[in-house]
């Protein structure tokens, strides 16, 4: 009798093993499963963009993308992507981010893509 304790007992052990790993991980902002989580989208929503046009020395134009959250959004991430995307230089600085020549529509085309809302995002 005190074998086959032991024996269901090792039987036990991997199953519950096994259960512990298949368990989701919780955010702990809204409490919702990783994968169910919906705190940056909300965020996103919530910020009101603005893409305006500067000239800057020698009639250089400038696109300045300003607005965004740097605690919720990887601003040098979006950089790096929309530098990519319009094919030029550019930069992030004081929570802005700044690309050479006017991209202005390209711009907001590539947020909304992103997931931003076309109505948060306004043009100068």
């Amino acid at each position: 009798m005190v074998e086959s304790l032991l024996y269901l007992k090792l039987l036990y052990i991997p199953v519950a093993n096994s259960l512990l790993s298949v368990m989701a991980e919780v955010c702990t902002t809204c409490g919702l499963p990783k994968d169910l989580c919906v705190c940056g989208e909300i965020e996103k929503e919530q910020q009101r963009i603005r893409i305006r046009l500067e000239t800057r020395k020698f009639g250089r134009s400038t696109t300045i993308i300003d607005g965004m959250d740097e605690k919720s959004s990887n601003l040098n991430n979006i950089a790096q992507k929309l530098k990519t995307y319009c094919a030029c230089g550019g930069t992030h600085k004081n929570s802005q981010i700044m690309l050479q020549g006017d991209h202005r529509d390209r711009v907001r085309e590539f947020l909304v893509k992103i997931g931003y809302p076309e109505e948060n995002i306004e043009l100068q």
